[in-house]
């Protein structure tokens, strides 16, 4: 099986295709915008929240089927219709543009995977097998949502407030790491899940008699 390279891609207003207007078609087309792609779908019909995102200005549609020359322009191209020739046509045309390309339930017509994803605000835990076996990945992620709960959003966005404070009051790489690494701590956690807003007022005191007194130290 391939190999693949994980990282995280930034698709904020670049160009993305989806082949196929099916429920599957849906979930990626919500990802991808999700991610800020500016997202064309091609496909003779769609679901009802293609529609909705059509004639609300979310996707461009184009009601036909895929044809040639489709894919110019895009940096990203998922095929998901139920027609093996469509895909491997998409499939074909993506590789010899030098796109990202993706046929769903088709690792062997992928040049990357779409892992099963747990988002938590600013924290995404992304599974993968591989393209051995998707319904593997999901169970893994649906076990990570009882670990990382709701709270980790808020304690990302208060992590985030803090590690600015901290860079914005100490000069020390060293010191701002050493600060930065005390409010990874369980504790913090549990407050956030408990009182979110007793968590940013501890955690402001905190940094903030830390940083006065490295700075007077």
């Amino acid at each position: 099986m391939k190999r693949f390279y994980p990282m995280m891609v930034d698709l904020t207003g670049r160009r993305c295709l989806v082949v196929g207007g099916g429920s599957v078609a849906e979930r990626k087309t919500a990802s991808l915008l999700e991610g800020g792609a500016d997202v064309i779908v091609v496909s003779p019909d769609v679901t009802p929240g293609l529609q909705v995102w059509a004639e609300q200005g979310e996707i461009t549609y184009y009601a036909r089927p895929y044809r040639k020359g489709d894919v110019a322009g895009c940096t990203l191209v998922i095929a998901a219709t139920d027609q093996e020739a469509v895909n491997r046509a998409v499939y074909e045309e993506a590789q010899a543009c030098g796109a990202w390309i993706n046929v769903v339930d088709r690792p062997d017509l992928c040049n990357f995977t779409v892992p099963s994803t747990l988002r938590r605000g600013h924290l995404q835990i992304a599974v993968s097998t591989g393209g051995a076996s998707p319904t593997l990945a999901k169970k893994i992620r649906q076990e990570l949502e009882e670990t990382y709960g709701p709270e980790y959003a808020v304690y990302l966005n208060v992590l985030k407030e803090m590690r600015q404070r901290i860079q914005d009051a100490v000069a020390d790489a060293a010191v701002r790491h050493q600060l930065m690494a005390c409010l990874v701590d369980e504790e913090w956690i549990a407050l956030c899940k408990t009182d979110p807003e007793e968590a940013r007022r501890r955690m402001e005191s905190w940094v903030e008699q830390a940083a006065t007194a490295e700075i007077s130290g």
